[in-house]
Formats: C-alpha cells, structure tokens, sequence
C-alpha cells in the first residue's frame, strides 16, 4: 500500500472577507513551506466561509472534491444593482422597491430552482482566449458569455426587511450566486445584488468542522498535522 504522510489530505478553513482563495492558499503554503497547496472552489473576496484547503497528494482529490454539491447562506439588497452583481461592483440602477414579503420573494424565487442555463456575470475568473474576464470588465469590455447548465436544489428566503433579504440556496459547483440574485430582482423589476455571502456545505464538509484562517496560521507544525482529514479518508468520502 502506498504510504501518505500527515499532511496528505485536506484542511477545512472558515475564510475570512477579503482574502482571495488563492491568497489562503499562498499564506499556509508560506506558514508551513508545504510545496504542494491548492483550494476545492473559489470564494470570491469578500464572501467568507468554508475553504476545503487540499494538501499534499491531496491536490489529486481536488478535482473530485470540487465537483461536490454547494450550500451557501446569503443577503440580496433589493432596488440596486451593479455591473458584478454583488457589493464590489459600480451600481449600474437604482430603482424603488415594491412592498414584499419574504414570501413573496420565495413565490418569485421558485422560478430559479431545478435545471437552470446560467450565463456567468462579466466580472468573474472564467477565462475568454486565456484572459480572465473580470480584467476585460475592468477595461470596459463586454463579451459573449457561454451560458453553463446548473441545478439549483432549493432557494429559500427565512427573512425581509426592505431593502435585504436573508436567503439559503443549495445547488451545483459552478452556480454563481450573485446571478440567481440579480436576475430574481430583474424578474422582480426593481433589480437587486448580492449584498453577503457565506458557504456553509461542501459536500459532506461543513463549515462549523473549519478553522478560522488567523487561527490556523498561528498553529505550529503538529498542530497542522493534527487537523488534516487523512488521504484515505478523503478517498472514500469520508467527512472525518
């Protein structure tokens, strides 16, 4: 049997807002001077939660664990909406929102639920000829986009308060949230954007299982070890 060692596998991290994925991955590659880091999924900067960090022989599972079904929790803020369908972006419309409820909003949101082609937002990672597309965005440039087929479990509101809605989606890898987002406030006719994110499941991980980034880069050496989920157990889909 081929021999893994401590740090053949994965770490569960609870990323904070601000870094990027590729960032978390650049600061344990530092801490620890392991050669071999890599991320199962992006987070976009300011949206936090669970980060599966693969280590090790463990980047030959990443595309396997990347594949997984997605749960996040999230706010919309109604009545605006931006050129990146989220908070970071310039608003593009600001409109007067109607009176609605949170059922209300889960009666519009079923629109969204199952099979859907999705066409991803311009200021994303997908590449165009090589070229990143959120860096056309930011020189102005608007290209086609392939729309992508998702599936969408369940999109659910548990509260509103004019302008914000909190809301839980559960859905394929590759669903963009922020565009389930924009186009319910495009169906709503007062527009909307993703206003937080968080990524609470990745298949059978869950966030409350992560650390927080700050606290795992204060770790020592063994305390590293102590935390990673075994090759072997990630193999077999195993959650621990």
């Amino acid at each position: 049997m081929q021999e893994f060692s401590p740090l053949d596998g994965a770490l569960l991290i609870d990323k904070p807002a601000g870094p990027t994925s590729h960032d978390v991955v650049d600061a344990i590659r530092r801490k620890f001077g392991i050669k071999k880091v890599g991320h199962c999924g992006t987070l976009d900067p300011n949206a936090t939660g669970l980060l599966i960090i693969v280590l090790g022989r463990g980047t030959k599972l990443s595309e396997k664990l990347m594949s997984d079904d997605k749960v996040y929790e999230g706010t919309a803020r109604f009545g605006e909406t931006t050129n990146s369908y989220d908070a970071d972006g310039e608003r593009v419309s600001s409109l007067p929102v109607p009176p609605l409820t949170a059922d209300q909003l889960n009666e519009a949101a079923k629109a969204f639920v199952g099979d859907l082609m999705q066409t991803p937002p311009m200021v994303s990672a997908i590449k165009k000829n090589g070229v990143p597309l959120y860096k056309l965005a930011r020189k102005g440039v608007e290209v086609e986009r392939e729309p992508r087929l998702v599936h969408v479990y369940s999109f659910r509101f548990s509260a509103y308060a004019e302008p914000l809605g909190s809301f839980r989606v559960a859905c394929t890898k590759g669903t963009y949230v922020r565009s389930l987002v924009h186009d319910l406030g495009q169906n709503l006719g007062c527009g909307a954007h993703l206003a937080s994110l968080r990524r609470s499941a990745s298949g059978k991980f869950n966030v409350q299982d992560a650390q927080p980034l700050d606290r795992v880069l204060q770790w020592s050496g063994s305390e590293l070890e102590a935390h990673v989920i075994p090759f072997l157990k990630l193999s077999t889909g195993s959650p621990a």
